[in-house]
C-alpha cells in the first residue's frame, strides 16, 4: 500500500500500517493480516450490542470519576454511532480469530477511540482518545465479549424470534379452529390409527410452538446474568467494584433489557454453559419445527398419488422438466434451516468444551452460530406462517377414508372386547370390507346401535364411544 494511502500506528508489537481513512487501528490491522480466511464477520446485532456496552461503560466511568467528561462524552457519542450501524464497514475482523474475541473488542475500541478523537478535533491515530485507557476502561475482552453475546441474544429473542414464534402459533391456532370440523384417520407408526380431527393435529402444532416460547423465555432469564466486571480472569482486577452493576442498569435504561452482574465471575468467563442451554432450546424448537413442516409436507403429498389431505399454496413451479408440478418448497426450506440449526448447536456444544482454566476460547464461533440460528429460525417461522400455513386448504380425501379405516374397530372394544374387535378388523382387512360391514354381519346390533358405536366424531373425544353391551 502506498505511503500516502496509509498512516503508521503503534501497538505493543511495534509499528503497523493502517489505511489512512480507516477508523480502526493497529491491532485491527494485525488481525486482518492474521486471520485471512474469507469467513463471516460479526453481524449487525452483535455490533449494536457491543456499541451499547461501550457507551454504557463510558457513562459509568464518568459517573465514577474515572473518565474526564470531555473524552467520555465523545466516547458516548461515538459508541452510539457504532450501535446505530454507522461504522459497520469498519468491523473487519473475521469470526475465526482469537478465541476470546480480543481482536473484535479492540476493533470496537479503536473505531470508537478514533471517532471520538475526530469529534474532539483530533486526527485519527493520534490517540487523543485511547482505545485501551479510555474506551476499554474497567473492561477486558474476557468479560466484555461474553456479555455482548448475552445482550445480543436477548435483543434478538425479544425483537425477532419470540415475535416470529407468536405469529406462527397464532396462524396455527387459527387453522386449528378452521379445521376442527374435519374428521380424518389418525396415524401412529405411519400406520392407520383411530380418527382424529384435522384441527386437533394443528392444535398440537400450535402447542409445540407455544411451549418453545416458554423455553426461550427461561433461556432469556438465564442470559440476564452476565460476567461483566470480572475483567481478565474473574477477579475484577483494574475495575471499580460498582462498574458492572451500574453498566447493567445503564443497559436496561437503553434497551429495556434487565441485566445483572453474576455472583460467580469464575464460572461466567471460564464456561459458556448458559449459551449451550440457549442453543439447546433453539435445537429443541428446530426439531419440533421439522416435525410440523414434514407432517404438512406429507399431508400435502400428491396430488393424486400421495396422501392429498391438504393443498399447500402454490408459490412457484416445481420442476424444470415436469410441467404443472408444484412442490412444497416452503416446508422444504424450513427443514433445511432446521438442519443448519442442529449443526450450529453441535458447534456451540464443542465450543463450550474449550473453557480451559479461566477462559473459554471459542467465543466468536459460538456467538456466530447462536446469532445465525436465532435469525434463521425467526425468518423460517414468519415465512412458514405467511407463505404456507395461512393458505392451507383441507381436501375431502381425509374424511373420505375414515369409513375405510380398520381402527374404527377400536370403538367396539368396550362393547365386545379386544379379541372380538380384533377379529372383526382382521376380517375387514382380509375381505376388503369396512369394519361396519363386518360388524353388521357378525354382531347382533341394530343399525342405530352400530351408528352410535362406530361414530368417528365421538372417537375424537375423551371417554368411551359406547357403553357396555352384548353381541
Amino acid at each position: 500500500m502506498a505511503l500516502k494511502e496509509v498512516r503508521i500506528e503503534r501497538d505493543s508489537l511495534g509499528e503497523m500500517e493502517v489505511p489512512r481513512e480507516a477508523y480502526y487501528g493497529a491491532q485491527t490491522a494485525r488481525a486482518i493480516r492474521n486471520f485471512p480466511y474469507g469467513g463471516p464477520r460479526f453481524p449487525r446485532p452483535f455490533i449494536r450490542a457491543l456499541g451499547l456496552l461501550k457507551r454504557a461503560a463510558a457513562e459509568v466511568n464518568m459517573e465514577l470519576g474515572l473518565l474526564d467528561p470531555r473524552r467520555g462524552q465523545a466516547i458516548v457519542e461515538a459508541a452510539q454511532e457504532v450501535a446505530d450501524g454507522r461504522f459497520d464497514d469498519q468491523f473487519v475482523v473475521e469470526i475465526f480469530q482469537t478465541g476470546s474475541g480480543t481482536s473484535t473488542n479492540m476493533n470496537a475500541n479503536e473505531v470508537i477511540a478514533n471517532r471520538a478523537t475526530e469529534l474532539l478535533g483530533g486526527e485519527r491515530g493520534s490517540k487523543l482518545v485511547h482505545p485501551n485507557d479510555h474506551v476499554n476502561l474497567g473492561q477486558s475482552s474476557n468479560d466484555v465479549i461474553p456479555t455482548a453475546i448475552h445482550l445480543t441474544i436477548l435483543m434478538l429473542l425479544g425483537e425477532e424470534l419470540l415475535p416470529a414464534l407468536a405469529e406462527l402459533q397464532d396462524t396455527l391456532h387459527r387453522k386449528a379452529e378452521e379445521f376442527m370440523p374435519i374428521i380424518k384417520t389418525g396415524r401412529t407408526h405411519l400406520m392407520d390409527a383411530t380418527p382424529i380431527r384435522l384441527g386437533q393435529e394443528f392444535m398440537g402444532y400450535a402447542g409445540q410452538v407455544e411451549r418453545a416460547q416458554r423455553r426461550l423465555r427461561t433461556v432469556a432469564e438465564d442470559l440476564r446474568e452476565v460476567p461483566l466486571g470480572g475483567t481478565a480472569v474473574g477477579t475484577g482486577t483494574n475495575t471499580h467494584p460498582e462498574f458492572a452493576r451500574r453498566v447493567c442498569a445503564r443497559i436496561e435504561s437503553l434497551t429495556g433489557i434487565p441485566l445483572r452482574e453474576t455472583e460467580n465471575h469464575f464460572q461466567g468467563q471460564s464456561s459458556l454453559d448458559a449459551l449451550v442451554f440457549a442453543s439447546g432450546a433453539l435445537k429443541a424448537y428446530a426439531t419440533g419445527l421439522m416435525k410440523i413442516a414434514n407432517d404438512i409436507r406429507w399431508m400435502g403429498s400428491g396430488p393424486r398419488a400421495g396422501l392429498g389431505e391438504l393443498v399447500l399454496p402454490a408459490v412457484q413451479p416445481g420442476s424444470s422438466i415436469m410441467p404443472g408440478k408444484v412442490n412444497p418448497v416452503i416446508p422444504e426450506s424450513v427443514l433445511q434451516i432446521c438442519a443448519q440449526v442442529l449443526g450450529n448447536d453441535l458447534v456451540v456444544a464443542i465450543g463450550n468444551q474449550w473453557g480451559n482454566f479461566e477462559l473459554n476460547t471459542m467465543m466468536p464461533v459460538i456467538a456466530h452460530n447462536l446469532i445465525q440460528s436465532i435469525q434463521l429460525l425467526a425468518g423460517a417461522s414468519r415465512n412458514f406462517a405467511r407463505q404456507c400455513i395461512a393458505g392451507l386448504v383441507a381436501t375431502e380425501r381425509g374424511p373420505a377414508l375414515v369409513e375405510q379405516g380398520l381402527m374404527l374397530a377400536t370403538a367396539l372394544v368396550p362393547v365386545v372386547g379386544y379379541d372380538a374387535a380384533s377379529r372383526i378388523a382382521q376380517e375387514a382387512y382380509r375381505t376388503g370390507k369396512t369394519v361396519r360391514q363386518v360388524a353388521r354381519e357378525q354382531l347382533n346390533f341394530t343399525e342405530e346401535e352400530l351408528e352410535r358405536i362406530l361414530d368417528p366424531v365421538r372417537m375424537t373425544e375423551p371417554g368411551f364411544s359406547a357403553g357396555p353391551g352384548g353381541g
